[in-house]
């Protein structure tokens, strides 16, 4: 089952209503704090109007002469004051709450979803796209939780409990503030018609930006192999240009807005003060009176211009929870019955592939690896080594053709299925910071002390482990104690021991380990692999000359295949490749410079 990608080749983004459902969903097991945050958030809100009313009171008692009446409204003031306070700061701990919690469900939600995507998928729609919501969408959906919707929350109260200030005073002030209404209803219906599309056009220009730079600087071996390199600049300086262009866009919405918003204030200010003066004239509301209107509604525009503010990163931020819900939405793959597999032999017949229309990677490549025997693949920088490896185990579909694993297609094996029987080692070996003992078990969560002891001695790194202060307890990765190239693709080694994989393809997995790193790690893996089927990509020749087969591979096509004695007998490419390495004393390199796992 593939995942639905968007018409832009990314990763699917929900609709309105599929956001609003799953954004109640995690907030229906927390309705009783919501409830609570908002009658703490009414009541500060409440006592907010408390101040203009009181400062109306006191500009009475001054006209008045009357001192002692001025103290009780200073009193009112400073008890308000710090009532307010008390409650603000209680709303925001309210809203933290709140929203932390729905946070936290939502990055598992979407970790969770990202971790189950078939990793041919996610490369299929762009693991930069998926890495722009996991990083920079989330950071966005953080912000808006943490500090716009306090703020627009807040804001939103003091607006209506501001305007049924007003009508307390004087109704007639209440209505002709409504005369500024109009002209604010016209500007944020222009605004909102015409922004939403454009954050949400954003969000999805950025993502795309971020997938092109990737797969340009990821795959740049392959790119300079091709003599892409122009082309992938244009096409960087294209989605470059988009991005830049819809944010112009966004700015050119704001500035226009603004300008009708300032407008609205200037009516609203204008038509309360003449308000005022005909009132206080006639006698039906005192000077205090009017005071108090003027404030509320010189007050009102602050959390008015607040919540038109907000709305900028309000449309982001549900742009950015969008795509977020996209991800978490994405059905799982359906259960598949297990494929009844031979013995773990691999046929590849007639393979074609391209990343790009019209630039094949491979053309009609044909292998046949017995079940319990090694076959090395060797080519120049993109040959397509790790292109043919990656189909084989399952990460790439081919074009043309078809992979068998045991007898049995790719396609029809379920992703766990196919995880127990292909296990893929590349050259770029992540470890993940905690417990060695626990980065190992990521393998297989079950595996015992004993277990994960013996698959060490057999990737050669029980020796190393041992001396650690902590042994395998001992904290690896970022911020933890830091492993060699060589260290680090032992423990790989061995998290694939615990897998128990019967076919095994190792791309280039000893590359960065240095010479003598190297035939370490090519002896430890022979030991450890011995009885399973094993392709590797060679990086050096001699594992090559150790194999029981070697596939040459030259632009994509099979160039010559057979045994390395056969194949240096037979004076062709292959051999050639070898004379002048055993000439030269030269490193034993597979044509050329190492190709990184990431290309072609």
């Amino acid at each position: 089952m593939q995942t639905p990608l968007s018409d832009d080749g990314l990763l699917p983004t929900a609709t309105a209503g599929e956001t609003w459902r799953y954004a109640v969903r995690l907030l229906r097991p927390r309705w009783a704090l919501v409830v609570l945050t908002v009658l703490v958030l009414s009541a500060g809100t409440a006592l907010q109007l408390v101040t203009p009313r009181a400062l109306g009171w006191v500009v009475d008692a001054a006209i008045d002469g009357d001192r002692g009446a001025v103290v009780w409204p200073v009193q009112v003031l400073v008890f308000v004051t710090i009532a307010a306070g008390i409650l603000q700061a209680l709303t925001r701990t309210l809203i933290a709450l709140v929203g932390e919690p729905v946070l936290a469900s939502l990055r598992e939600d979407v970790l969770e979803r990202a971790l189950r995507l078939p990793a041919g998928e996610v490369e299929r729609g762009g693991s930069g796209d998926l890495v722009a919501r996991i990083s920079g969408d989330v950071e966005v959906v953080t912000a808006a939780i943490r500090s716009t919707v306090p703020t627009l929350a807040m804001s939103v109260f003091l607006v209506w409990m501001t305007a049924v200030g007003l009508a307390v005073i004087d109704w007639r002030f209440a209505v002709v503030a409504l005369l500024a209404l109009p002209t604010d209803i016209y500007a944020l219906r222009w605004y909102l018609r015409r922004s939403g599309p454009v954050f949400a056009d954003q969000r999805i220009a950025e993502g795309a930006r971020a997938q092109q730079l990737l797969d340009s600087v990821g795959g740049v071996d392959t790119v300079r192999a091709f003599r892409l390199g122009p082309d992938h600049l244009r096409r960087s300086a294209r989605r470059s240009e988009e991005a830049v262009e819809v944010a112009y866009r966004a700015i050119h919405f704001r500035t226009r807005f603004w300008g009708r918003m300032h407008l609205s204030e200037a009516i609203g200010v204008g038509v309360v003060l003449v308000a005022g003066f005909y009132l206080v004239r006639d006698g039906a509301v005192t000077v205090g009176a009017a005071t108090a209107a003027a404030l509320y509604f010189s007050r009102l525009f602050e959390p008015v211009n607040m919540i038109l503010m907000m709305i900028d990163t309000t449309q982001e931020a549900g742009a950015a929870l969008a795509r977020l819900v996209g991800v978490a939405r994405v059905a799982p793959p359906p259960p598949r019955e297990r494929a009844a597999l031979g013995e773990p032999s691999v046929d590849v017949r007639g393979v074609d592939f391209a990343y790009d229309e019209g630039r094949e990677i491979l053309h009609g490549v044909d292998l046949a690896v017995r079940p319990g025997t090694w076959t090395a693949v060797v080519g120049a920088s993109g040959a397509g080594k790790t292109t043919l490896v990656k189909i084989i185990s399952g990460l790439h579909p081919p074009a043309a053709g078809e992979v068998r694993l045991g007898g049995v297609p790719v396609g029809e094996l379920g992703p766990e299925q196919l995880r127990d029987t292909v296990a893929l080692v590349t050259q770029e070996v992540h470890v993940f910071a905690g417990p060695l003992i626990d980065d190992l078990r990521l393998a297989r969560p079950d595996a015992s002390d004993a277990d994960v002891e013996q698959a060490l001695e057999r990737a050669g790194a029980l020796s190393w482990v041992a001396a650690l202060p902590s042994a395998e307890r001992t904290v690896v990765g970022r911020g933890g104690h830091r492993l060699t190239p060589t260290q680090a693709q032992e423990l790989a080694l061995a998290r694939l021991l615990l897998v128990d994989a019967p076919v095994v393809v190792l791309d280039e997995a000893t590359a960065d380990a240095g010479s003598a790193g190297a035939r370490r790690l090519e002896g430890a893996a022979r030991r450890a692999l011995e009885g399973r089927t094993v392709i590797v990509v060679a990086h050096r020749l001699t594992q090559a000359a150790a194999a029981d087969d070697v596939l040459v591979l030259e632009q994509g096509r099979v160039a010559e295949r057979g045994t390395h004695d056969e194949l240096v007998a037979a004076s062709g490419r292959y051999a050639r490749m070898w004379s002048a390495w055993s000439s030269s004393g030269a490193p034993p390199s597979s044509m050329g410079a190492p190709e990184p796992a990431t290309a072609v």
